[in-house]
């Protein structure tokens, strides 16, 4: 089950949303307890903070697709894994974000 998204004292840069990854379900769909060694990480979680926006070449900011609080799908490989205060996130580029569920 995947934790209550709760505000970081992370703020990311640019286009950058910090992302809190769900997690690894314990048992498979076969009823097998998994080990914490052959758990998949999920490629979905909650949005918890995004940065302020790419900067365009005329000085102002892009804004984004997506808000916070909201789920998203991206990529296996997408972005870098951050512990913060016992909890992972990932910071990733809004790019990286394959879409939104719900």
């Amino acid at each position: 089950m995947a934790k209550t998204a709760k505000k970081v004292a992370i703020r990311p840069l640019g286009d950058k949303v910090l992302v809190q990854r769900l997690e690894a379900a314990d048992v498979s769909a076969g009823g097998i307890v998994l080990p914490d060694s052959a758990k998949e990480k999920p490629a979905e979680g909650t949005i918890i903070a995004l940065g302020p926006g790419r900067l365009n070449d005329d000085g102002s900011r892009s804004s984004f697709t997506v808000k916070e609080g909201q789920r998203v799908l991206f990529t296996s490989y997408a972005g870098t894994d951050v512990e913060w205060e016992g909890s992972e996130y990932l910071i990733m580029s809004e790019n990286d974000i394959l879409g939104i569920i719900g």
